[in-house]
C-alpha cells in the first residue's frame, strides 16, 4: 500500500527535499564559497615604499618632531637639528621610569631597518625592550612602518619659522 503525505510534493526525494530546493541550496552554498574565496584572496596590489607618506606620518600622525627636535628660546623648532633629539620640556608628576631626553632619530642611527620595522609595528626595541615613557609603543602597519623608515633614513626639515 502506497501512503503519500498530502502536503509532500509528488517529486520529493526520499529525504523529503524537492529537487528545486536542493538546486537552490547548492547555488547558495556556491555563492557563499565564491564570496568568501574572493574576500580572502583579494590582496592589495603591491605598492612601493613612500618616503612622502613616511614624512606625513612623522609630521602629522606620530608628531615625532614635537619631542625629537630641539627648540630655540622662543619655542621654535631648530630646523638644522630636525629630529636630532632634545631634552623634554615636561616630566611626569609621579615617580616612574622616564626618558628625560628624546633620542636622535634622524637617519635612525641606532636601529637597522629590521629593528626599526619591529619597533614601528610591534612597539619593541632590540632585545625585546620597551621604550621608556613618554615614548609610545607604536603599532603601525608594515607598509606604513616601511614608509617611516624610508623617510627617517633621510629626513627633510621643514623651513624655519619665526623671526
Amino acid at each position: 500500500m502506497n501512503h503519500t503525505h498530502p502536503y509532500r510534493s509528488a517529486v520529493a526525494t526520499e529525504s523529503g527535499a524537492s529537487p528545486a530546493l536542493i538546486v537552490l541550496s547548492t547555488l547558495l552554498v556556491l555563492a557563499i564559497v565564491t564570496a568568501l574565496s574572493a574576500a580572502f584572496s583579494s590582496r592589495e596590489p603591491a605598492r612601493t615604499v613612500s618616503a612622502e607618506n613616511g614624512r606625513y606620518l612623522v609630521e602629522k600622525v606620530g608628531m615625532c618632531w614635537d619631542c625629537h627636535s630641539p627648540r630655540d628660546d622662543q619655542g621654535n623648532i631648530i630646523p638644522e637639528r630636525w629630529l636630532q633629539g632634545a631634552p623634554l620640556p615636561f616630566q611626569p608628576t609621579i615617580p616612574m621610569p622616564w626618558a628625560p631626553v628624546s633620542k636622535h632619530i634622524a637617519n635612525l642611527p641606532t636601529l637597522t631597518d629590521e629593528q626599526a620595522l619591529e619597533f614601528f609595528t610591534k612597539g619593541t626595541l632590540p632585545g625585546g625592550r620597551q621604550p621608556l615613557p613618554p615614548m609610545p609603543g607604536y603599532r603601525f602597519s608594515e607598509a606604513d612602518a616601511k614608509d617611516l623608515i624610508a623617510y627617517l633614513r633621510n629626513p627633510i626639515a621643514p623651513p624655519k619659522t619665526g623671526p
